[in-house]
C-alpha cells in the first residue's frame, strides 16, 4: 500500500487548498480513509475521513471549512480547505485503516504499520 500526498505549500490567510492523497496497492474503499494534521508540539489530530461506503466524517472543530472527496477513476482522496488561517498550517498526512467501520479517534484506530498505512505527509503553511 503506498499513499502519496501532495498539494501543500505556503498560502495566504483567507484562501484555499485542494490537498491530494494518491492511492495504490489496494482496492479503492477497502479501507477506511482519512486526513490528519500535526503541528510540532502538538498531538496529531484528525481533519476528515472517507469510510468505506463513500460517506464523509469530519471533526467537529473543522465542519464547515473542509471538504473531503475522492476520484475513484484515480484512486485519490481529496481535502479541501477554505478560508484558510494560521492555525490550519501544519504536516497533512493521508492514511487508511484496515479496522471495521471508520472514525477519526486515535487508539485502537489510526496506529502503525500493518494496521494503519500512512503517507508521507505534505506541508501546510498559511501567512497573513
Amino acid at each position: 500500500v503506498y499513499l502519496v500526498e501532495s498539494g501543500g505549500g505556503s498560502v495566504q490567510s483567507g484562501g484555499r487548498l485542494r490537498l491530494s492523497c494518491a492511492a495504490s496497492g489496494y482496492r479503492w474503499r477497502s479501507y477506511c480513509m482519512a486526513w490528519f494534521r500535526r503541528v510540532p508540539g502538538k498531538v496529531r489530530e484528525g481533519v476528515a475521513a472517507l469510510d468505506r461506503n463513500g460517506d464523509t466524517i469530519y471533526a467537529d472543530s473543522e465542519k464547515g471549512r473542509v471538504t473531503v472527496s475522492e476520484d475513484r477513476t484515480k484512486n485519490t482522496l481529496y481535502l479541501q480547505i477554505d478560508d484558510l488561517t494560521a492555525d490550519d498550517s501544519g504536516t497533512y498526512s493521508c492514511a487508511a485503516d484496515t479496522l471495521p467501520g471508520c472514525g477519526l479517534e486515535m487508539g485502537p484506530r489510526w496506529g502503525g504499520y500493518p494496521q494503519t498505512f500512512w503517507g508521507q505527509g505534505t506541508q501546510v503553511t498559511v501567512s497573513s
